[in-house]
């Protein structure tokens, strides 16, 4: 699996994704960043009509973006890309995001601009509606590879895997609790967390979006205190670590010792992971968004990557950092609890374990969305409570595997949606400017 995946994420993949990027914000003028606070007012509810065609407003549609995104990939996959890159990745991490704000607008406002139907007549967004609608019919072959991709990545292997991970090693250890048979407390913690996300995810997108615009305000304002906590008692090595980012992501040692394209394949990796940049997931909730303004979608889902990357996954890094933690052998959510511990003692561990319990959650609830979405496309409406019985027995699947299969799996299957994802969009882009000069040429700023 990990010769798959480090085959995926080859150059060719990586120079799609960046490349891509930074052509949208030179073709769009950095418009996610002249329209920032316009983004906010949109965020806000200013603009909300109730008989605009969709199912959710754009709150919730951010919500239930960042319920996947802020979500193991600020915690483990930060500790993850540290651990595997050194701290020059975390400066890969912040390119992928900055460019991402880009890409986002670009595949969310065409995720309404291309709305379909499904075959129950209800309004569907999404790269595979995009590509189709967009495009014409000669380019399906291309949505139906999305979405063959987009039902396997919507399976949450890697926060089931590390859910069970921080549950086994500072619950079940401590206590002496499985110690002759981690197997089992694995599965039996595995179904528990299978039952939970069963009661949120059978109730469809409206339900997900009401507990994700509830759950993802809370759980980043809880973390984030904890995080800044640390950050404001060791605000004397916070300018020398950021300046060890820089070093370390342009060393001399690094380019001479051929590592450098290593450590910018696992920042771009684990960014997107982070902030799904690219890999379309992102357009499928927005794409559900209560609007008749694409480009409004798209200056609302570009705030993503900031929260998601610039904020919450700096905030974890720096943590990490400032505890010098990950020189050792510890990765993954270990990691980053251990670091959180070292720096607040008990209150650090509780924290991170109420956190890393609703991010995980939270997640699975987004993905399922995502993964209904795309077996709907391929099959039909009728498939969706088969997927989601499907979903829930692959959590219990993830909870007994190896943290290498998991990311694995979850990389090789973001790596196959990228590609038809940046394909579509780049096509599609003179789509987006046309749009976005008709829009803020009547918007009232």
């Amino acid at each position: 699996m990990s010769d798959i995946a480090g085959f995926l994420w080859g150059p060719p993949l990586v120079v799609l994704l960046l490349g891509g990027g930074l052509f949208f914000t030179a073709y769009c003028r950095f418009t996610p960043f002249r329209y920032f606070r316009h983004a906010l007012d949109v965020l806000s509810g200013k603009y909300d009509k109730d008989d605009d065609p969709g199912q959710i407003s754009h709150f919730e549609a951010l919500s239930s973006a960042l319920a996947s995104t802020v979500g193991m990939g600020n915690i483990s996959g930060v500790a993850i890309a540290i651990h595997t890159g050194g701290p020059g990745a975390i400066f890969w991490m912040w390119v992928t995001a900055a460019i991402g704000m880009s890409t986002k607008f670009f595949t969310c406002t065409l995720a309404i601009l291309f709305r379909g139907r499904d075959d129950n007549g209800d309004i569907q967004g999404g790269p595979m509606y995009f590509i189709e609608q967009g495009l014409g019919k000669r380019y399906k072959p291309l949505a139906i590879f999305f979405s063959f991709a987009g039902m396997f990545a919507s399976f949450t292997f890697f926060q089931a895997n590390q859910l069970v991970q921080i549950i086994r090693d500072f619950v079940y250890v401590p206590e002496g609790i499985f110690v002759n048979n981690s197997l089992l407390g694995n599965a039996i913690t595995g179904i528990i967390i299978a039952l939970i996300v069963a009661s949120v995810i059978f109730g469809g997108i409206k339900r997900i979006a009401k507990v994700a615009s509830r759950l993802v305000p809370i759980m980043v304002g809880l973390y984030l205190f904890a995080a800044l906590t640390i950050l404001i008692l060791n605000l004397s090595l916070i300018p020398k670590i950021i300046a060890n980012i820089f070093y370390d992501a342009f060393s001399g040692d690094a380019v001479a010792g051929g590592a450098i394209g290593s450590m910018i394949i696992v920042g771009v990796r684990r960014g997107l992971f982070s902030n799904e940049a690219g890999a379309g997931t992102e357009a499928l909730a927005h794409g559900a968004a209560k609007t008749s303004e694409p480009v409004r979608e798209g200056l609302v889902a570009m705030l993503g990557p900031f929260i998601d990357t610039i904020i919450v996954c700096t905030t974890t890094a720096l943590v990490i950092l400032i505890s010098g933690l990950y020189t050792t052998d510890n990765n993954g959510v270990t990691l980053t609890v251990m670091a959180f511990e070292q720096e607040l003692g008990i209150f650090g561990r509780i924290i991170l374990f109420i956190a890393v319990i609703t991010f995980s959650l939270s997640t699975m609830f987004g993905y399922s969305y995502y993964g209904r979405k795309c077996a709907s496309y391929l099959f039909g409406s009728h498939i969706k409570p088969y997927y989601n019985y499907i979903y829930i027995i692959v959590i219990v699947i993830a909870s007994i595997s190896t943290i290498d299969i998991a990311i694995n799996f979850v990389d090789s299957c973001y790596a196959l949606m990228v590609i038809p994802t940046m394909i579509g969009t780049i096509l599609l882009s003179p789509k987006v400017i046309a749009a976005s000069k008709e829009y803020f040429s009547k918007v009232d700023l």
